[in-house]
């Protein structure tokens, strides 16, 4: 996750901004520290532009 945010200009504290969550928060998700319900991994990849399945699975790992 922290790499397609990166490539999207984005930091933390913006996107937490925009989702309504604290960047602490934020840093957790990215960090695998934190358990998502399936509707929050819809919303993160919303936000993020990419197919849910991307945030789903190691990086590297997705096909088309």
């Amino acid at each position: 996750m922290r790499d397609i945010r990166g490539s999207r200009g984005l930091t933390q504290e913006g996107l937490a901004e925009e989702l309504g969550v604290s960047p602490r928060y934020l840093a957790g998700i990215e960090r695998g520290e934190r358990n998502l319900t399936l509707d929050s991994v819809d919303v993160l990849a919303d936000q993020l532009g990419v197919a849910a399945r991307e945030l789903l699975v190691p990086a590297g790992d997705v096909t088309s």
